[in-house]
């Protein structure tokens, strides 16, 4: 451990000599040619030398100031005290200077690079061996070095800052800010790329053991949850299409809740079947309408119908291209946030007269069967769990009354439960032709939750001057077993004449002999979906 601090410069640095190996080489040409108009000497490795030599750039080989040549399939290329010694040199301090001078170490002013993909290798589904040999050993080593000295150097991890540092060097030098700036987001990189290596290793010893959250933050926010406390917006782990990854076409910044609400409603229309429209609307996570439909005009009306009243300022998800006619349909209502994968040149225009209004596309839609991680922090600690991508289809299903149901019931059931899943526990989800028309959600009892879906049904149905509920006729889902029969009579009381629910209830004789006298139809899953 070092027995003294030695004062940090923080005045502006020219850069002089630069230090450049890239895997992502986007922009690096151009900005190599920046570098080299200014008068900065060019140091590279491997590939990246011989693209900036291509483009009619002076570059000298690492291998000129190792003096060894890249060896070991180019595991050591960098690793050595005449880059280390460049990059981590304290230029006013003088027995520095003087070790400098000694060994003929030049001093590396700039250090931009990026690392080994291995996150997008392991995406890709490597194996064993690939995904190790695509663990980057000396661009971290050389990284951390220069984000150490970064009162004297720069780093630079991510092509977004390039153009930044080119303005700063022509303006006599790299200031501190800046250099902090970089030095903080190339730890941040690091530490994500050494999160994603441990987590791998654990994953493939069979384990979770080693797991946690890095990231880079994309946006401040106004506040959290509430206004008094600080928020912001981060990207990190492996990518997923959804509202981190969303094109943002019109309309204010998102806030924290916009953004929590927004991933709600995408990751649910994702559930849908793609082959016909699904639109979802929600409001404070949880959705107060979901429906599928000959197209999406069809299907919003059919969403909006289930709870027009909670509906208003929420956020409307769509699973297939956005046209002109349903955001004409979406423009009646005030809403917050509108996502697809598409949108219609036609409907952004509509959407253009609504400023307030966010417009998001994604380019597609994330899969809800793909593993990840849910974290949530608890006091002193966090819990990790692989997200909820469990899904049933109707041969997963075991039918446990004297009456079967019948197709149309089928398909509903199925509809339901992709919905429960994404509706806070306990939750209970009425549903009449691939529509919700009840919804009750995060309630302590889950008689409670069904009685007020009953009765979001009924109000619904009174809003159009109807006479019945629009919860007759329907199916009823719950996200976890019944633990009692009241829960499950009141949906027959209210109109339900099938029912899909997990099973698994010390108590699931008594609640099948009630559906059984009711008349209802009733299928185990065999899969709970809590949602907390």
């Amino acid at each position: 451990m070092p027995s003294h601090a030695h004062k940090t410069h923080k005045g502006p640095t020219p850069i002089r000599r630069a230090l450049i190996s890239v895997s992502d080489k986007t922009g690096i040409t151009d900005f190599a040619k920046g570098l080299a108009a200014a008068g900065v000497t060019l140091l590279s490795t491997g590939g990246t030398a011989q693209l900036l030599r291509a483009a009619g750039l002076d570059v000298a080989d690492v291998a000129t100031i190792t003096n060894f040549p890249e060896m070991m399939d180019g595991r050591v290329k960098t690793l050595h005290p005449n880059i280390h010694g460049g990059l981590l040199a304290l230029r006013d301090k003088d027995d520095h200077r003087q070790a400098m001078e000694a060994h003929g170490i030049g001093g590396i002013d700039l250090l931009v690079v990026n690392l080994y993909p291995f996150e997008k290798t392991i995406a890709e589904g490597a194996d064993y061996d690939l995904s190790v040999e695509n663990i980057d050993i000396g661009g971290p080593a050389m990284i951390r070095a220069a984000a150490k000295n970064h009162g004297w150097v720069s780093v630079l991890t991510d092509p977004a800052d390039y153009q930044r540092v080119l303005d700063e060097i022509s303006a006599g030098g790299v200031g501190f800010e800046t250099r902090q700036f970089l030095a903080a987001k190339a730890f941040a990189r690091t530490a994500q790329y050494d999160l994603a290596i441990a987590r791998w290793f654990g994953e493939s010893r069979g384990d979770k053991a080693f797991t946690g959250l890095a990231g880079e933050k994309i946006q401040d926010l106004r506040y959290g949850e509430n206004p008094h406390q600080q928020a912001a917006f981060f990207r990190g782990g492996p990518e997923r299409l959804g509202v981190t990854t969303a094109r943002q076409w019109q309309g204010k910044a998102l806030s924290y809740n916009n953004i929590n609400d927004t991933d709600a409603a995408f990751e649910l229309v994702a559930e849908l079947p793609r082959e016909r429209a699904g639109v979802a609307i929600i409001k404070h996570a949880n959705p107060c309408g979901v429906a599928m439909g000959s197209d999406p005009c069809a299907a919003y009306r059919l969403a909006l119908r289930c709870d027009p009243v909670s509906a208003f300022g929420g956020i409307v998800a769509l699973n297939q291209r956005l046209e002109e006619e349903a955001a004409r349909e979406i423009v009646k209502i005030f809403t917050e946030v509108v996502i697809a994968p598409e949108v219609s040149d036609g409907a952004r225009e509509i959407f253009a007269a609504k400023k307030n209004l966010r417009l998001l596309t994604t380019g597609g839609l994330p899969d809800p069967k793909s593993a990840g991680q849910m974290i949530k922090q608890v006091a002193g600690g966090f819990l990790a769990a692989d997200r909820d991508n469990g899904s049933i289809s109707e041969a997963d299903l075991q039918i446990v009354t004297k009456r079967p149901p019948s197709q149309t019931e089928l398909a509903d059931m199925l509809f339901a439960f992709r919905v429960a899943k994404h509706v806070k526990s306990n939750a209970i989800i009425y549903v009449k032709d691939q529509a919700t028309v009840g919804i009750g959600a995060g309630q302590m009892s889950r008689l409670d939750s069904s009685r007020i879906a009953a009765r979001k049904a009924q109000d619904a149905a009174e809003a159009e001057g109807l006479d019945q509920s629009l919860a007759i006729g329907s199916v009823v889902a719950s996200d976890a077993f019944f633990p009692f029969p009241d829960g499950l009579l009141a949906a027959a009381e209210a109109g339900a004449t099938a029912v899909i629910q997990p099973g698994g209830s010390i108590k699931d004789k008594d609640v099948i002999a009630a559906a059984d006298e009711a008349g209802l139809a009733m299928v185990f899953t065999g899969m709970r979906h809590f949602r907390h």
